[in-house]
């Protein structure tokens, strides 16, 4: 039985179609790259399973529970975090204070409860030294690390991933996919959208496409990105 199950989901903003009827399971415990061109509709697949707008029709089923209606906070509260392209941290507030904002609000738990919980996040992705620190301080890796720290904190079943390694350099991109390794170990289900692709074929178990809103590739990450189809996306070559 699949943790994620989308069914015909469909979005549009007037003439422009962002979901186009896409079909998509996700395994329990799997980790699904996604790429596509810029405005295929990648983020807004994410808004759609987030919650962050309502799909136009279509149905969403998480753990075998419908959650077409639900708000994003309650698909919060039932395991799916999110991060987001451009990190927004509460800049004045520490990046301890940060993590437990998380799971305080994003996980239902009391303050005080929550602070063991944030310090073993903060270990796991490797902030724990910058605790005390102001998240107005961090750089650029610092902050995707506690965009990506801000979601677990709410103890999500199911981790979307948007474009986190964007900007990055090589040696921060690697130390990145280090640390979705080890998260991969947790038995987390990952949705990870990016374009840097060698980073999704070191840690992604399937690939998919979209473009146009519509999903066009979806199996083996090899077999995908090496597909005449996604060459013509890409490229601009004819299959």
């Amino acid at each position: 039985m699949p943790i994620l199950s989308l069914e015909g989901l469909t979005k549009r903003y007037g003439a422009v179609v962002v979901a186009d009827g896409i079909n998509l399971d996700l395994a329990a415990g799997e980790a699904l790259g996604v790429i596509g061109p810029n405005g295929a509709g990648k983020t807004s697949l994410f808004n759609l399973i987030a919650g962050n707008v309502r799909a136009d029709a279509g149905h969403i089923r998480f753990q075998d529970a419908e959650i077409t209606a639900l708000s994003a906070a309650l698909r919060c509260r039932r395991g799916i975090a999110r991060s987001f392209q451009i990190p927004h941290p509460f800049v004045g507030m520490t990046v301890f204070e940060n993590v437990v904002v998380g799971a305080a609000f994003g996980g239902g738990m009391a303050e005080r409860d929550a602070y063991p919980r944030a310090a073993e996040i903060l270990e796991i992705t490797g902030l724990r030294r910058k605790a005390n620190l102001v998240a107005g301080s961090l750089t650029l890796l610092e902050r995707k690390r506690l965009e990506m720290a801000r979601a677990l904190a709410t103890g999500p079943k199911l981790l979307l991933l948007d474009e986190i390694a964007g900007g990055l350099t090589e040696a921060e991109c690697l130390d990145l996919v280090a640390t979705i390794r080890d998260l991969r170990k947790t038995g987390i289900s990952i949705i990870w959208i990016e374009h840097i692709v060698h980073a999704l074929l070191a840690v992604v178990d399937r690939l998919a496409v979209v473009n146009f809103g519509r999903l066009i590739a979806n199996g083996d990450p090899q077999t995908v990105i090496r597909s005449g189809e996604v060459a013509e996306i890409y490229l601009g070559i004819e299959a």
